[in-house]
């Protein structure tokens, strides 16, 4: 792996491109970032990429602009190393949540070395606060991987050390296959998965909305396959990337004025379910570290 750029700051967030086969094709992004006003010490989050640009090509997202294949399980480890390098170069971290996301390029449930990944991370790395994070959109076909990743958790992170996130962004499925072109799980099948998934004590599954403004959100409908008991919610801005400018996409959520999704969040609630409304730092938006935007 070689670093052929960074940029960002050290007190927030920075990304690094790099280049796994010393070819333009072998392009990758990850990300360090901190969560303010929390300290270092508190909360850090990698965030990795498992494939070489993404296939899916979701409305707001700017991986999707070409895919080139995956990365194998040491090349998605060599991000993590480089980073965890820079501050712990014993590879013991004392971080109370050391959170790894798959979520920087790439729908990591098409690459199964993902999963050897999450199961050499416990070895690899002294980090009693290691929480990873698969954020994923279901893609139809992808079960083996879905059904290896419950093993995985029971076997590694119980007792909440690991987070599930399925990307949902609206109910309404026809403008639900607009925003992510691929065949995937319906809300049915998401559900009946979170079921098994989720054990007492664990986390809960997180369910994702990037609000777009005319693409309906129904806290009845999410209501009607989802137990408060074992999902939360969680609602974001968009994130002003290419393609959110490029397809016309309009944030329901104002970052700037939060109040604009509080009707939003008193439904949720209403309907029993934690809700959480996650607003970043612009300044992340400005050094291109936050979800769906693309530097390279």
């Amino acid at each position: 792996m070689k670093i052929v750029g960074e940029y960002g700051k050290e007190d927030l967030a920075k990304v690094y491109v790099a280049t796994m086969r010393n070819d333009k094709k072998s392009l990758v992004e990850f990300a360090e970032s901190l969560q303010p006003p929390l300290p270092f010490e508190k909360k850090w989050v990698i965030i990795v990429s498992t494939l070489f640009g993404c296939p899916v090509k979701c409305k707001m997202c700017d991986a999707g602009r070409t895919f080139y294949g995956r990365l194998t399980s040491k090349e998605i480890l060599q991000q993590i190393d480089y980073l965890v390098g820079r501050h712990f170069s014993d590879h013991t971290i004392p971080v109370e949540k050391f959170k790894v996301q798959f979520a920087r390029m790439g729908e990591p449930a098409f690459n199964p070395d993902v999963l050897d990944v999450l199961e050499k991370l416990p070895e690899v790395y002294d980090a009693s606060g290691l929480i990873p994070c698969i954020s994923t959109i279901a893609p139809a076909g992808t079960e083996k991987f879905f059904e290896s990743l419950i093993q995985i958790k029971k076997r590694f992170y119980r007792n909440g050390h690991f987070q599930l996130q399925f990307s949902i962004h609206t109910t309404d499925n026809e403008k639900r296959d607009k925003l992510i072109p691929v065949k995937k799980w319906s809300l049915e099948e998401i559900a009946k998965y979170g079921e098994r998934f989720f054990e007492p004590g664990g986390r809960k599954i997180t369910l994702n909305f990037a609000t777009v403004r005319g693409y309906e959100i129904e806290p009845k409908i999410i209501g009607k396959y989802f137990d408060p008991e074992k999902f939360l919610i969680k609602l974001t801005p968009l994130n002003p990337t290419n393609n959110v400018k490029k397809n016309g996409l309009v944030s329901f959520i104002d970052p700037c004025k939060p109040e604009t999704a509080s009707e939003l969040v008193d439904s949720f609630r209403s309907h029993g379910f934690d809700t959480i409304l996650s607003i970043g730092e612009n300044e992340e938006n400005k050094i291109g570290s936050n979800c769906g935007q693309f530097i390279s």
